[in-house]
């Protein structure tokens, strides 16, 4: 390999060093980092973006977050999302109607109803379906469009759907969630269920273990309510939640 393309190798990879640990690093900026010219730049960020690895904005360039898959994703944390889902599973009073959102947390939240025979469970989520298939409760699924990633339900159809029901809690999961720009998800159908998920209970919980505080690793919001419970495990540390609560949002530490 030549100097000249090794160096225009090096470069990329910094630039893709740089893109993700600050999200968005303008053509201007890095120009003056790599003593090169902004036309160069852009020729870059267009072989970084048709390779996959970033998204080019206005000015500048995003790194490329891949969504993983719900199977993935139920080995990750299992300890964290144990503790976050007896938490919330012991807010749920005899006779509720509740709302478990599609996610690994909210299927561990399934696991800790399976017991119960005194409640309505009302779901997006094959996999909570699942957990819930031979469980003495009654048990209802808001059909739609499957994503295959989630194993969830969305579309028109899922909201159609909420629009007839009301439900007493609602429990929510995210791919990541700021104080300041609320839940994180890979596409805006699922942060708009989201919102009209919220919208249907009188009591709202986002279920999140410590991994997932203060990241943002897509870029479809849901703000979160001002009356909504964002509920983690004892592995977040003091300076991200404080950020929370400095926001007034109400965080429970699971234990």
């Amino acid at each position: 390999m030549s100097g000249m393309a090794r160096g225009a190798r090096e470069r990329r990879d910094a630039i893709l060093a740089l893109a993700e640990g600050s999200g968005l690093a303008s053509v201007e900026e890095l120009s003056r980092a790599f003593g090169v010219t902004a036309s160069t730049i852009r020729r870059d960020l267009a072989q970084l973006e048709a390779a996959g690895r970033l998204a080019r904005t206005y000015g500048g360039a995003i790194p490329v977050q891949h969504e993983a898959p719900l199977g993935q994703r139920n080995g990750e944390a299992t300890d964290a999302k144990r503790t976050i889902a007896r938490w919330a599973a012991e807010q749920v009073r005899p006779g509720e109607t509740v709302l478990l959102d599609s996610g690994s947390t909210t299927t561990a939240l399934a696991r800790e109803l399976a017991h119960r025979s005194d409640l309505t469970v009302v779901t997006t989520s094959i996999t909570v379906l699942h957990e819930l298939a031979h469980a003495d409760l009654r048990v209802e699924c808001l059909g739609g469009a499957l994503r295959p990633l989630s194993q969830g339900f969305v579309g028109p159809l899922t909201e159609a759907a909420l629009e007839r029901r009301t439900f007493d809690r609602a429990f929510l999961g995210a791919d990541g969630v700021t104080a300041e720009h609320g839940i994180c998800e890979a596409d805006l159908e699922q942060t708009r269920l989201k919102e009209l998920m919220a919208r249907r209970a009188d009591r709202v919980y986002v279920l999140v273990h410590a991994d997932k505080l203060g990241r943002r690793p897509f870029r479809a919001q849901a703000p979160l309510g001002s009356d909504w419970t964002l509920v983690t495990d004892p592995a977040a540390d003091a300076a991200t939640t404080a950020h929370f609560h400095a926001r007034g949002l109400d965080l429970v530490v699971a234990s």
